[in-house]
């Protein structure tokens, strides 16, 4: 069966880390995020990946090229973003029979996409404690009998994870009418399979919508506790490693460090002498801990660097950031309140109790430089020594 996941979104949400970077492939431990899906649909018997792609697809195409994992995987182009359905229909020339639908930008229970495609026709649904921000499901029979998006009042608290195995029909349906949110939807597809097909919901106890920074956070906190500890690289004898650690070929340990894991320290990075790693932490190819720094459940994506005698705590950094000597993140508020963040020009709350900076690719801080939870500094932004920031940052 065919799967053809969807990972052609700008991801404006999740700015300034999409900003040069399409949210599909933002680092979630040891690959990009759109990689667990594809490796999750191959796990499950795909025989071919077929991928909608449109923001930065260059991107995309380089990392997969034509096959994954011995997969042959094809190319479908959305020049527009107007939904799901259309971004589905914008792969119809390679739709020959059966075909599975998965979101590139989420993350699945691998084993719950196996059951999907043993399943079919099938949806992933997950149990959610507000089903009013979702579509939900109703079942009766061990079988799907309808869908609703976002009612006001859930019939269920069962809400639709995003991932489909539909009959070979189903591609005749997919030129649905535009919603009134003006994007044509997968779900009103999924309503003609249910009024066609008899369809099995395809309950999976975790799954997650990666849509804004802190949520790039919990995929890599949930991803890394996955990872079976290994060391390749360069390990200091005076090192200490604790829990689970990879450590990978031509990454450096130095002396005096101590990684407490889940932590994962990717080619080409090095962290030490003398530096404290804990909690859930990423430090991605060619990223830089320098002496004394502490990094505590974070993300330092390809190239950062975090200068010496620095605290960086629950924070996502961007591609070649570089935190000048003495930065220090603040990541908790003095009224203990959930950390706010800006998203779309809205100040919203995370659900964090702790919650750091997000820092886009290029950003630069001065020595000494303070920074308070919750802040965005957009791509390319820059401190001067000494400075307390207490707003986001522009360039």
């Amino acid at each position: 069966m065919k799967a053809i996941v969807l990972a052609a979104g700008e991801g404006t949400r999740i700015r300034p880390l999409s900003a040069s970077v399409p949210k599909p492939m933002l680092p979630v431990a040891d690959r990009p995020l759109v990689a667990h899906t594809v490796d999750a649909a191959i796990d499950a018997g795909a025989d071919e990946i077929v991928l909608v792609v449109g923001y930065e697809h260059e991107t995309v195409q380089a990392h997969f090229g034509s096959s994954h994992r011995g997969v042959p995987v094809s190319y479908a182009r959305q020049t527009e973003q107007a939904g799901t359905a259309h971004a589905v229909n914008t792969a119809r020339r390679h739709i020959d029979g059966e075909f599975a639908v998965l979101n590139g930008d989420n993350l699945y229970e691998p084993a719950a996409i196996e059951r999907l495609f043993e399943a079919r026709p099938a949806v992933c649904a997950v149990e959610v404690a507000s089903p009013r921000n979702y579509g939900v499901l109703s079942t009766a029979d061990g079988t799907v009998t309808d869908i609703v998006e976002k009612p006001a009042d859930p019939p269920t608290n069962l809400a639709n994870a995003g991932a489909y195995a539909f009959p070979a029909d189903a591609k005749e349906w997919l030129e649905v009418p535009a919603s009134e949110r003006g994007e044509h939807e997968i779900t009103d597809v999924l309503s003609r399979v249910i009024d066609e097909f008899s369809v099995t919901p395809i309950t999976t106890k975790r799954w997650m919508d990666v849509g804004r920074p802190w949520e790039l956070l919990e995929a890599n906190e949930w991803k890394l506790q996955t990872l079976e500890p290994r060391i390749d690289g360069e390990v200091s004898d005076t090192a200490v490693l604790e829990g689970t650690v990879v450590v990978e070929d031509g990454a450096t340990v130095n002396s005096g460090v101590t990684i407490e894991g889940p932590a994962l320290i990717r080619s080409g990075a090095s962290v030490g002498p003398n530096a404290y790693v804990r909690g859930a932490t990423l430090i991605d190819e060619g990223a830089s801990v320098g002496h004394a720094v502490e990094v505590k459940n974070s993300v330092l994506s390809a190239g950062a660097t975090v200068g010496h005698l620095s605290y960086v705590g629950d924070s996502v950094l961007g591609r070649d950031v570089n935190f000048g000597a003495g930065t220090t993140v603040a990541n908790l508020r003095h009224d203990d309140d959930d950390v706010r963040f800006t998203v779309k020009g809205e100040r919203v709350s995370t659900g964090r109790r702790k919650f750091g900076v997000v820092a886009g690719d290029g950003v630069k801080t001065g020595i000494n430089t303070s920074l308070t939870p919750g802040l965005k500094l957009e791509t390319g932004a820059t401190t001067v020594p000494g400075e307390v920031v207490d707003r986001d940052r522009e360039p």
